[in-house]
C-alpha cells in the first residue's frame, strides 16, 4: 500500500483554511449559499487543470473534472462536497496536528475529545490524527473527501503505467443545506457508477441511506390584546408548540438508532399570528416513510380543529434511499470490496443514518455507494479524523479505479 499520509495530511490541512461553511437560510436565494464555497471551488478547478484535466464550472457551482483515460473501459465517478455545517461554527478553521499517545485530547474553549466515547482513537496510537483548536468544527466533512480524491488524482496523473478510464471528479456545494445536488449538470455526467468519499471510520462502506422529507408547518392564529382575548386569541406559538410535542418523542433522533426511522422539529419561529415549525421526516423504509408524513398532517389537523387555528402542511422529499438504485449494478459496491481485498483493508457495508449527494445522484439511475474519509464526531467540536486512515482512502480509490480497468 502506498503511505499517502503526509502529502493528503498537507493537503486536507490547506482545504481546511477556506472558509466554506453553508447557510441553510440562504437556500434558493443564492448559489452557493456562502461565497467562500465558490472560492475554494475555483482554486480545486485550477489544481484540477494544473494536472492536465478537463474542467466544467458554471453557474450550478459544481465543479466537474475529467482525468482520461488511458485504456477502453466504462467511465467511473468521484464526488465529494466542498461545504461545512453550520451545527457549530465551521469557519476559521485552526486544524491541530497530534501523535496520539492515548488518554483524552483536550483542546480550547473546554472541548476535550474523550477516549471513553471514541473508542476508535486507540486504531491511532502512537499514529497522527487530526483536530480543530475546539473552537471550531474540523471540517473532515468534506474536505478529507475532497483532498482524497485529489491526491488520488495526482498519483494516477504521474503514474500513466497505471491503466484506468476515464474518472470524472465532482465537487459539489451545499450538501449540507440538502440543496447541492438541485442544478447538478446530470447532462455532462457520463459516468455509469460514482463513489462518494463522504464516510466515517476506517472499512465503512455504505450503500443504504434513509429516505428524507421535509415538512414545513405554518400556524395561522388570531391576534388581539392579550388583556382580551378570552374567546378571541389563537396564539399560533402555542398551536405549533402543542404540535411539536404531539410529535411522538419514541421515535425521535435521540429515541432512535439502526433502522429506526423518526420525526424531528428542526426549527421553529413566529409570533402569536403566525408560526412556523421545520419537520424531518427519515426512515429506510419507503412505506414507513409515506405514513410518516401522512401522520404529520393527521396530528396538524387535530390540532387545528382543537384550537380553531388554520394550519397549512407543505412537505417535499429531500432525497431517497439509494439502495434501489445500488442494487441495480452490482459492481458498483463489489468493486469497493474487491479493491479492499488487494489492498489488505478490512471493509464492511454499514447503513447512512443520514444522505449524501450520492443519495440524490441514484435517484437519477447512477449507483453511487460512499466510501470512508476517516472521519469522526462529525459536525461537532470534538471532530477528528485520522490521517492513516486518509491515505488508505486514497489508495482505495486508485484500486477501484485499476479494477474497472481490468474488467
Amino acid at each position: 500500500m502506498i503511505d499517502f499520509k503526509e502529502s493528503v495530511k498537507k493537503r486536507f490541512i490547506r482545504y481546511t483554511q477556506f472558509d466554506t461553511m453553508s447557510d441553510d437560510g440562504l437556500v434558493g436565494r443564492t448559489r452557493p449559499t456562502t461565497s467562500g464555497q465558490l472560492v475554494l471551488l475555483k482554486e480545486l478547478k485550477k489544481e484540477l487543470e494544473e494536472l492536465g484535466l478537463e474542467t466544467y464550472l458554471g453557474s450550478e457551482s459544481v465543479l466537474m473534472g475529467v482525468l482520461k483515460g488511458n485504456t477502453t473501459c466504462q467511465t467511473i465517478g468521484f464526488m465529494a462536497h466542498v461545504d461545512t455545517a453550520n451545527d457549530v461554527m465551521g469557519n476559521n478553521v485552526k486544524a491541530q496536528c497530534h501523535i496520539y499517545k492515548g488518554g483524552d485530547i483536550e483542546l480550547n474553549n473546554g472541548t476535550v475529545i474523550k477516549v471513553c466515547e471514541n473508542k476508535d482513537l486507540l486504531m491511532y496510537l502512537d499514529d497522527e490524527i487530526i483536530t480543530s483548536d475546539g473552537t471550531t468544527l474540523l471540517g473532515s466533512d468534506d474536505k478529507a473527501g475532497v483532498a482524497e480524491i485529489m491526491e488520488a488524482l495526482v498519483y494516477l496523473k504521474n503514474h500513466p503505467e497505471i491503466k484506468h478510464g476515464d474518472i470524472e471528479v465532482f465537487f459539489t456545494p451545499d450538501e449540507e443545506t440538502g440543496s447541492g445536488m438541485d442544478l447538478f449538470p446530470f447532462d455532462k455526467k457520463k459516468s455509469i457508477c460514482c463513489y462518494t468519499i463522504d464516510g466515517g471510520r476506517e472499512g465503512e462502506i455504505e450503500s443504504e441511506c434513509f429516505n428524507a422529507a421535509s415538512i414545513e408547518v405554518v400556524v395561522h392564529g388570531v391576534s388581539t390584546h392579550l388583556g382580551s382575548g378570552r374567546g378571541k386569541l389563537v396564539n399560533a406559538i402555542t398551536v405549533a408548540s402543542h404540535l411539536v410535542t404531539a410529535l411522538p418523542q419514541a421515535e425521535s433522533p435521540e429515541a432512535t438508532d439502526g433502522r429506526y426511522g423518526y420525526y424531528c422539529a428542526l426549527g421553529f419561529e413566529g409570533n402569536q399570528t403566525e408560526a412556523r415549525v421545520q419537520i424531518f421526516i427519515r426512515d429506510f423504509d419507503t412505506d414507513n416513510f409515506f405514513r410518516r408524513i401522512e401522520n404529520v398532517e393527521k396530528i396538524a389537523r387535530s390540532i387545528e380543529a382543537l384550537y380553531h387555528a388554520k394550519i397549512d402542511v407543505n412537505s417535499s422529499v429531500t432525497y431517497r434511499n439509494m439502495a434501489v438504485a445500488n442494487s441495480k449494478l452490482p459492481e458498483a459496491t463489489r468493486s469497493i470490496m474487491e479493491a479492499g481485498k488487494r489492498l489488505g483493508l478490512e471493509l464492511y457495508e454499514e447503513i447512512i443514518r443520514g444522505g449524501t449527494d450520492g443519495a440524490r445522484l441514484a435517484e437519477s439511475g447512477t449507483p453511487c455507494p460512499n466510501i470512508f474519509t476517516g472521519g469522526h464526531n462529525l459536525h461537532s467540536l470534538e471532530e477528528w479524523v485520522g490521517v492513516p486512515t486518509m491515505s488508505k482512502s486514497v489508495n482505495l480509490i486508485i484500486e477501484i479505479a485499476k479494477w474497472w480497468a481490468e474488467q
